[in-house]
């Protein structure tokens, strides 16, 4: 059997990054197109939903699910707009960010400075933190005390994972910018800016529609939305055959294509989510739009098979809680404790 040494791995890795430069270029008329039928269409199902609720048709409500959908996409453009990719042009993307931010509840800079650190250090055992989502080792968790294993448990269980830490983290963590103290002024006046826009939003709203409709209404579309949006960042890393390293193991090309998932998800749901889960493309080049994700696997199939998962595959990766260095893949609490 023939062996590929790693110096012709490595400029495998090399030849992706040449290759994918060529879809770094957005259509600036398409990205004002994606921003225009993603804002206008979730404005009036909010409004539809509004009115459904006002006039007691109940039913209505279930028009929750699509504004929810909508309001993921904003946050996938804001995703593109924090990585330079949407227009191109940093004042541009920049500040349809900072605006989007105010409907996600999301303070954009503060955001762009954590997801940078994510980018950059995705899969490193060493550089885990700022932008992730918390995974231990075995021997890392095998060492707690019994307190703090409790703890860590508790923050893995899908209720709190998809439930109540979204509803945390976008309606309270992220009106401080946790974690960024000693980054300057610019995450404050992210923070603080974001949260005053979302004041004056969120008092005109209750002013024109009442607080009932906007807890019955728009709370609904932000938690549920919130929870599509920690779903999709987990299971981007959080799989069966993902891979981290230690340094001086860790490296950015390879991190980044076995590292992340492709979630082969349904077109529609791909839409939904802005292509988010073409991921593996993603970390590779960031500055590839959302839009043209689709051209890259069309172009180049063979990255259909790295790190491919399924809708019911994503599913099973629910119970994987920690990385076992010894056999490189993550595990269940269950097969760690089997394992000892």
């Amino acid at each position: 059997m023939n062996m590929i040494s790693p110096e012709a791995v490595a400029s495998s890795k090399r030849a992706w990054i040449k290759i994918l430069a060529r879809y770094k270029n957005p259509d600036r008329r398409r990205s004002a197109l994606e921003l225009a039928i993603t804002f206008f269409p979730f404005a009036a199902i909010w409004a539809l939903t509004w009115a459904a609720y006002a006039h007691g048709y109940w039913w209505g409500l279930v028009l929750i699910i699509p504004a929810a959908g909508f309001l993921v996409r904003l946050f996938m453009i804001q995703h593109d707009c924090g990585h330079g990719s949407f227009f191109a042009n940093r004042h541009a993307d920049d500040w349809t960010g900072r605006v989007l931010g105010v409907l996600t509840l999301t303070p954009y800079d503060c955001w762009r400075r954590a997801h940078a650190v994510h980018h950059a250090s995705a899969g490193n055992l060493d550089q885990r933190g700022m932008g992730d989502i918390k995974t231990l080792t075995v021997g890392e968790y095998r060492a707690l005390p019994l307190r703090r294993k409790i703890v860590y448990r508790l923050y893995r269980h899908p209720l709190v994972m998809f439930g109540i830490g979204p509803t945390w983290l976008f309606v309270f963590e992220q009106r401080l910018p946790v974690g960024m103290m000693k980054a300057g002024i610019t995450p404050w006046v992210s923070a603080m800016a974001t949260n005053v826009a979302i004041a004056f939003t969120v008092a005109f709203t209750v002013w024109f529609v009442g607080l009932g409709a906007f807890l019955v209404v728009h709370l609904p579309i932000v938690i549920l939305a919130g929870s599509i949006g920690i779903w999709l960042f987990y299971v981007q890393h959080q799989f069966e055959e993902t891979e981290w390293a230690r340094e001086p193991d860790w490296e950015f090309q390879h991190a980044a294509l076995y590292g992340s998932s492709y979630y082969d998800l349904p077109a529609l749901l791909s839409w939904f989510t802005g292509n988010i889960g073409i991921h593996h493309v993603h970390h590779l080049s960031a500055k590839v739009p959302h839009y043209r994700l689709p051209e890259v696997l069309r172009d180049h199939p063979e990255l259909k098979t790295i790190g491919r998962i399924t809708l019911m595959d994503s599913f099973r990766s629910v119970k994987l809680a920690l990385w076992d260095e010894t056999r490189g893949k993550l595990v269940s609490f269950r097969e760690a404790r089997v394992a000892r």
